[in-house]
């Protein structure tokens, strides 16, 4: 008789062990783009606390009424790289369905996101090194072009100076009225023509025999040569 009541007792007692942990919390491990994650651990801190490996991404444990920390961690090399906690609140006996979504560890992630900048660097400090390079290429090539045309651009005004203003008959008259003897800087004066193209005339004449250019300081004297 003795040993029927210590039978009844102990049953008792895993009757209501068995009825303290009639709820279940259960749900589905997903990654940020909610794809089932099968490896990662799930834990919730009953007493003892409960931990599991998710298999195809899910879980489920059986607990007693009261306010629990579930936590969902995936780990590579013993880091975790993604994480996910929620509180939740068992206040009546039942099936909890409690998902879980993982977002990357932010401390944990960028002290283990290992990327080797040394080579970005580098291919940053060569692309500049050729913009300079493709800079001063065709900076000198926009200073050529521009000698180049300029120089011919005077070029063909000189020839067309040349020969637009064929008679030099004016530019003698001009030196006779002035005694034989006059200065370029006088002729200027009298003849409504550009620098260049008196030089011209004046480079004719001296070339023909006809005149005498003698340097004066910064100005030049004509002279007639007498026939």
């Amino acid at each position: 008789m003795r040993k029927y009541n210590i039978f009844i007792y102990l049953l008792t007692i895993l009757l209501l062990v068995e009825s303290s942990y009639a709820t279940t919390i259960h749900g589905t491990i997903y990654d940020w783009s909610l794809n089932k994650i099968t490896t990662a651990v799930v834990e919730i801190n009953t007493q003892p606390n409960q931990q599991a490996v998710a298999k195809n991404g899910s879980y489920s444990f059986n607990v007693p009424n009261g306010k629990y920390l579930l936590t969902a961690r995936l780990l590579n090399k013993n880091t975790t790289i993604a994480y996910a906690q929620e509180n939740v609140t068992v206040s009546s006996d039942g099936s909890y369905i409690v998902d879980l979504i993982l977002f990357p560890d932010v401390e944990e992630g960028l002290e283990n996101f290992d990327i080797d900048l040394s080579e970005e660097i580098i291919d940053d400090k060569e692309n500049s090194q050729v913009l300079l390079l493709i800079f001063m290429v065709l900076f000198v090539s926009g200073i050529v072009v521009g000698f180049m045309y300029y120089f011919k651009t005077r070029k063909a005004d000189i020839k067309e100076e040349k020969v637009e203003y064929d008679d030099l008959e004016d530019l003698i008259k001009i030196i006779k009225q002035e005694g034989g003897r006059t200065t370029q800087k006088e002729i200027r004066k009298q003849i409504p023509l550009s620098e260049a193209k008196i030089s011209l005339m004046i480079a004719e004449l001296e070339h023909k025999g006809v005149i005498e250019k003698i340097k004066k300081g910064r100005g030049n004297i004509i002279i007639l040569k007498k026939k």
